[in-house]
């Protein structure tokens, strides 16, 4: 007998997700993704100057917070054929690292560690057994009995008020945790601990584009300009302060993040290694230039798909041809003139928000209908898993280095055969490679930075072809990134110099999408498949697996209608 349930909102995410999920004898036999707000922020752009359109993409997300406006630029330069200045890319590619480092730390302890770690279970912990397990996870300087006696106690204090604050609506104790009180107490306390350097790291944002969250960018380069020796512009001070900065990001990563993974992993990874891998093939538009952008060869992660999981090839991907990326409405809630099953490239795409049928929220949602606010994209007809995972398969498909070991040497570790990185764990300890790599890279591009600026070259912006009346009457561009979630695209087509059409492409549209006309699943739909659910009414195991993409809707969808109410509501944390 099949069971129906939903989650709605699903949490710890940004923006509103909706899951439903079919249940027999225990184990997910079908599931439903429903982005529930609507996607309308490529209308605000158009008719507008291309050059600030940055500034109004950015505002998609406070998560991504710089990923859609470095995409912005990059599709007006690719359009108008500017090419950015040597420091100004790399500055760009810190921001990138920066990104990384801030999002990936934060995903794992604040949005998906909870989904491993019961944190009333911690209140059990003996402090000194907890230090004694810490300190033989890493050297880290503050594992030590009276800095967790201390964590421990601001726990109780919580508990002992009736109000868990930020660890409410947990389904703690729920037998699905297999964490010891002890390593559920060194969690809970790198959890706090990482909400405090997550606000240091950010301070790179800041130097280098005024703020953040949204910090500033610009067509041709970056708003910012160097002079080692000038009060009044980045001098050698706050050059300093930045490299102070990534230091204290690698030593974090190192002694705190991956420690606390791998732990997860070596007692998770029996049944969780083996499901939640759905789709087969992997997407990644590469990132992080280390010369021209667009020179894909120079990438520290390579441009490419790996299908059906077959690690031996990797395939070629154009986001420009109308052949290989397509979008699809079939089970969205838009309208498109060329009607609801045409496919169209992002070049033509359609961003109509006059549908008039019912939307969300339902009882169930209608399925054999439209039923998300998210449309559904295509390459070659196929279905695409994009992030960390996607990222380190293609690399690793390629051959590509130090990728290849690193993933290699984990999985050693685990003593789990390659084809467990096809999975929940597999996703979740990708992006932990991931993070520890960018650390390096950060700190790679760091000291080229350094050396370009002593051998004299300081240019942050290039000027050409700033003036509109030197522009072509029409333009394309296509600007791609790695943003942390996965592949993000935006094309602009620019018309007597102001934008004709703009649509975005972002990580969550490619996993969070409806299944398309053919029936065939995208990936958060077919990762549930076959999971295991101890509870419906406690659905924790649906959580790890929908937490283990990062899930971020507001990429994927943009403004809320709250039309109805709602009839039947799950709390998560």
């Amino acid at each position: 007998m099949k069971e129906r349930i939903v989650i709605d909102p699903i949490t710890r995410i940004e923006g509103h997700l909706r899951v439903e999920v079919e249940i027999a004898d225990g184990h997910i036999r079908d599931a439903f993704s429903s982005g529930t707000m609507v996607r309308g922020i490529e209308t605000i752009v158009k008719g507008r100057d291309p050059r600030e359109v940055w500034a109004f993409v950015g505002r998609v997300c406070g998560v991504c917070t710089s990923t859609h406006s470095l995409c912005s630029v990059r599709a007006v330069e690719n359009a108008l054929g500017i090419i950015v200045p040597p420091c100004a890319e790399m500055v760009r590619n810190l921001m990138i690292a920066t990104l990384y480092m801030h999002d990936h730390v934060v995903h794992f302890y604040h949005l998906h560690a909870f989904d491993w770690v019961d944190v009333v279970s911690s209140l059990k912990a003996d402090p000194a057994e907890t230090a004694k397990v810490a300190q033989r996870l890493s050297p880290w300087h503050k594992n030590s009995e009276g800095y967790f006696a201390g964590i421990q106690a601001r726990i109780r204090k919580f508990v002992d008020s009736g109000q868990l604050g930020i660890f409410a609506n947990g389904y703690w104790g729920h037998p699905a945790y297999l964490l010891t009180a002890e390593q559920n107490l060194v969690a809970v306390a790198h959890y706090l601990e990482a909400l405090e350097w997550q606000k240091e790291v950010v301070k790179i944002h800041t130097v280098f584009g005024g703020k953040n969250p949204h910090p500033n960018f610009v067509v041709g380069g970056m708003p910012c300009s160097i002079n080692l020796h000038e009060p009044n512009a980045i001098n050698s001070e706050r050059l300093a302060f930045v490299k102070q900065k990534l230091d204290e990001a690698k030593t974090f990563i190192e002694q705190v993040y991956i420690p606390d993974l791998l732990l997860i992993a070596e007692v998770y990874k029996e049944e969780w290694s083996r499901i939640g891998g759905g789709v087969s093939n992997y997407l990644s538009y590469g990132d992080f230039p280390m010369a021209e952008y667009g020179d894909v060869g120079n990438y520290l992660m390579p441009r490419g798909i790996v299908m059906g999981r077959d690690l031996s090839k990797v395939h070629d991907v154009d986001a420009r041809s109308p052949e290989e990326v397509k979008e699809y409405i079939y089970h969205s809630w838009y309208t498109c003139e060329q009607g609801d099953r045409a496919g169209l490239h992002p070049f033509e795409g359609e961003t109509n928000l006059n549908y008039t049928g019912p939307t969300p929220p339902y009882t169930h949602l209608n399925v054999e209908d439209k039923y998300s606010w998210i449309k559904t994209p295509r390459w070659k007809e196929q279905p695409m898993e994009v992030g960390p995972l996607a990222r380190m398969a293609v690399a690793y498909a390629a051959g590509k280095e130090p990728q290849k070991s690193l993933i290699d040497d984990t999985l050693k570790k685990l003593h789990l055969p390659l084809e467990a990185l096809f999975s929940t764990l597999g996703r979740t300890a990708a992006r932990g490679m991931e993070t520890l790599l960018t650390a390096d890279w950060a700190l790679q591009v760091f000291d080229q930075l350094i050396e370009n600026l002593r051998y004299g070259d300081s240019r942050m912006v290039n000027h050409i072809l700033w003036s509109p009346r030197l522009w072509p009457k029409t333009a394309q561009g296509v600007g791609l990134s790695e943003a942390p979630r996965g592949a993000l695209a935006h094309f602009v087509t620019i018309e007597n110099t102001l934008v004709e059409n703009y649509q975005m492409v972002a990580p969550s549209t490619w996993n969070a999408s409806p299944r398309d006309e053919k029936g065939i699943l995208s990936a958060y739909e077919a990762s549930l498949i076959g999971t295991p659910v101890h509870d419906p009414h406690q659905p924790l195991e649906i959580l790890r697996t929908i937490h283990s993409f990062d899930p971020c809707l507001a990429c994927a969808v943009h403004l809320y209608d709250e039309a109805g109410k709602y009839v039947h509501q799950m709390d998560t944390f």
